[in-house]
């Protein structure tokens, strides 16, 4: 009788341990879409910390040549954009810098806009200096693709993805073509492969968005000889819609988090298990150098003088933190320097 006993309390622990293993086993099963995530933006920090020249616009044509006359309306309107984005940066360092794990988790419900929004303003300041005043989304990804073509960007952003559904090309990321793991990158060949697969998939996604625009509107559908209205696509017909695909850049990739938040699909990622603290340092590294790029645009466009004079103007919770240490700690020595080149190479 007591060996039958302890036969059974053997076997009620088993159970017990195998459906605790089981468990783990479905919440791990249940991460991933979240780690997958997680990893593709930690693929792009890694890019940005571990590239030579990150921060030298100097040596770039396109910052050097940078010198647009901006009338003063232009100029309030950049001010007015760069405010948005500053206040919505600090708003994200704020998180970033107050919560525990638990905290973290249920502030991707708020964070993931903030980090897209903060980028969008700062990149819509940054267009305003073309001459570019647009709120349109669609409109601000195609001009941000054709600045990324064209160079205005440094490389570890410089990255962007061309060409039709199922054929889709990487550029700027040599070592983009390997299909990534499920592991944080630790070298740069996993991080160009994270950032590769984040466009292609980034990309797909936007094609198919588009097919579904244009298939449920009877007036732009693609339709077969009988006049029926398509539901499958073959390469022709994706070729048909590619010039609507535009370039897809850094900025498609930060959309995926306002795209997330939108479509509810925040949840998986709150109730996942993986490092909060770790994917809310790479956000805000992230929007913070992107947001230094076109600020050191913008300074040099209106002049270093004039960009000191907005920072002087701010509210002190902003004008005395992370806007002026970028300032005095980047930007300025940043267009010193380049002014110093040009006077040399001028001579």
């Amino acid at each position: 009788m007591k060996n039958e006993t302890k036969m059974l309390e053997s076997l009620s622990l088993f159970q017990d341990i195998d459906k605790q293993e089981e468990q783990e086993q479905d919440t791990w099963k249940k991460s991933i879409p979240a780690q997958v995530f997680l990893n593709h933006f930690f693929g792009m920090h890694y890019h940005i910390q571990h590239a030579e020249n990150a921060y030298d616009l100097d040596i770039m044509p396109q910052f050097i040549n940078y010198k647009p006359a901006l009338p003063t309306a232009t100029i309030e309107e950049v001010k007015k954009l760069l405010l948005n984005c500053w206040s919505t940066e600090y708003a994200l360092r704020s998180t970033a810098e107050l919560g525990n794990e638990q905290y973290l988790r249920n502030a991707l419900h708020w964070t993931f806009p903030q980090a897209y929004y903060s980028v969008l303003f700062g990149l819509r300041a940054f267009l305003s200096t073309f001459g570019i005043v647009q709120n349109n989304n669609e409109r601000i990804k195609r001009e941000t693709g054709m600045l990324v073509v064209k160079g205005y960007y440094p490389f570890p952003i410089a990255y962007y993805a061309s060409g039709t559904y199922d054929s889709f090309i990487v550029h700027r990321l040599p070592l983009a073509a390997r299909k990534p793991g499920l592991q944080l990158a630790t070298e740069s060949m996993e991080a160009q492969a994270q950032v590769g697969q984040f466009l292609r998939t980034t990309r797909k996604l936007y094609a198919r968005a588009i097919r579904q625009q244009m298939q449920s509107n009877p007036q732009t559908a693609l339709r077969n000889k009988k006049g029926e209205i398509l539901d499958k696509f073959t390469v022709q017909h994706w070729q048909k819609i590619n010039w609507r695909l535009g370039y897809t850049t850094y900025f498609d990739l930060l959309e995926r988090l306002r795209i997330s938040t939108r479509h509810r699909e925040i949840e998986r990622f709150v109730e996942a298990e993986i490092d909060f603290s770790l994917f809310h340092q790479c956000l805000l590294e992230i929007v913070s150098y992107l947001n230094l790029i076109h600020e050191s645009y913008i300074a040099k466009a209106v002049g270093l003088e004039t960009y000191e004079m907005i920072v002087n103007q701010l509210p002190d919770y902003i004008s005395k933190g992370f806007v002026k240490d970028r300032l005095t700690q980047k930007i300025e020595p940043l267009l010193k320097k380049t002014e110093k080149s040009q006077i040399q190479h001028a001579a």
